[in-house]
């Protein structure tokens, strides 16, 4: 046979992969389909098949995240509705409302473009380009992984044909990857109620968004007039969306750690290649249980570790204002004590998109911190006003710490230029020394100057 006439391997790769997708291989779609963490709905399956036999086709080398935004929008519209005039008119009314209440309590930028009403698949469409950029570094190990995993594990008389099938595999392994984040993006956007609902900036900074259709349905069930669900909600859009626009430098530093984070994740191989030698195409339970439990990603390093916590303070910082300024420029509202508790019980529980998505990304949207930083915050204001507390959002390097949030007396303190109230311990300590003769030392100034004796 003519050199020209030889198979090429990566025809003979593609060809394999395609009769293995088939299911002429004894895999069954829907347990392909439950392995990568998706439902075993007909129609998700149709549609991971449809996309799997495209991704074989494609010549192009990376991840077709248009897959993600069109199974995000297929989940999200079985269930829309369009928004009606009368929605339209009671949240815009909201929203005047809402910007007025929170103008008496804060000292931060307006926003200088309108609040925007949203669709689920409007949501969808503004917001994808964040989560791709987050998800897209995990997507990348993942798919590099794969690949390494099966060019190691091939037999020798398969080395040519995994040689050229590299580009076919993080195709596959892309495609995979996209379908799921377009279903946890796609479940999200049938929970969350605003633009900035789950915490991070998924919007731009001068954008503040509700989503009338989820709006409604967080109210449903409240036995509250919906006029107090809909100017409470609309004073927290406004209040993160103002934040962002206030603080130029908080949304571009929060993504980028975010996306660092990620950056950082990698696959471990080892448990990757044990999954490949032990695979039984009849039972992908372990594969299932692998893919959505997060174990192929490795314990977190030293560095990762301090990475999320730097991640997690931020967050919890962000969240714990929008809840004090919140509580306060709702104050006229009856019902807003009770509101605000479903918020928090909704926050603290979560859904299972955010479940996945902390599986795809290896981070909670919720920050843990966000107790302890509320009340932080509250204390800043009962102790130098509301506009010294909005003060700490002009730079990142006055914002409070960690420390500051385990010790909010001490950062009162410091703003107020003076010394914390002394603990029990650091009375009986005065006490002592007053005893003995000696005069009590206050702690030093703000600036870290030396003890002086009072």
């Amino acid at each position: 046979m003519a050199d020209d006439q030889q198979p090429n391997p990566e025809d003979e790769f593609r060809d394999m992969l395609r009769e293995f997708l088939s299911g002429n291989s004894g895999l069954d779609p829907a347990q392909l389909a439950g392995a990568a963490g998706l439902p075993a709905d007909p129609e998700v399956v149709r549609q991971l098949m449809m996309q799997l036999q495209s991704a074989l086709q494609s010549s192009g080398d990376g991840i077709n995240w248009g897959v993600a935004t069109d199974q995000a929008k297929a989940l999200a519209n079985r269930t829309a509705e369009s928004i009606s005039d009368a929605a339209r008119s009671e949240l815009t009314a909201a929203f005047g409302v809402a910007g007025l209440w929170l103008g008496e309590v804060t000292y931060v930028s307006e926003l200088t473009a309108a609040p925007k009403l949203m669709s689920r698949g409007e949501w969808i469409t503004a917001t994808m380009p964040i989560w791709i950029q987050l998800a897209e570094p995990v997507a990348t190990s993942i798919s590099d992984a794969l690949t390494q995993v099966l060019t190691e594990q091939a037999p020798e008389e398969m080395a040519g044909m995994m040689q050229g099938a590299s580009e076919l595999m993080r195709n596959v392994g892309g495609t995979l990857f996209a379908m799921q984040l377009g279903h946890a993006v796609g479940q999200l956007a049938c929970e969350v109620v605003s633009g900035g609902d789950i915490g991070i900036p998924l919007l731009d900074e001068q954008q503040a968004a509700i989503l009338p259709q989820n709006v409604a349905d967080f109210g449903a069930g409240l036995d509250i007039d919906k006029t107090q669900v809909q100017i409470y909600l609309a004073v927290r859009e406004l209040a993160h969306a103002r934040l962002f626009r206030h603080a130029k430098w908080l949304r571009l530093q929060l993504i980028t750690s975010i996306t660092e984070y990620a950056r950082g994740i990698h696959i471990d191989t080892s448990r990757l290649q044990e999954l490949a030698e032990s695979f039984d195409p009849s039972n992908v339970e372990e594969l299932r249980q692998a893919m959505v439990s997060g174990s192929l990603i490795p314990p977190k390093t030293d560095a990762q570790v301090a990475a999320l916590g730097r991640l997690e303070t931020m967050l919890a910082l962000i969240e714990g204002w929008v809840d004090v300024v919140t509580l306060e420029a709702t104050g006229r509202l009856p019902k807003s004590d009770a509101i605000a508790e479903t918020v928090k019980r909704r926050r603290a529980t979560g859904g299972p998109a955010e479940t996945a998505f902390s599986t795809l990304v290896g981070l909670e949207l919720r920050p843990r911190r966000l107790r302890e930083a509320a009340a932080m915050w509250q204390a800043v204001t009962d102790g130098v006003g509301a506009e010294g507390r909005d003060a700490l959002w002009s730079h990142p390097d006055v914002l409070p710490t960690s420390a500051d949030i385990d010790d909010p007396a001490a950062l009162v303190a410091r703003l107020k230029g003076g010394a914390p109230e002394p603990d029990e311990v650091d009375q009986a300590l005065e006490d002592l020394l007053r005893d003995s003769g000696d005069r009590p030392i206050e702690g030093g100034g703000p600036d870290g100057d030396e003890p002086r004796p009072v």
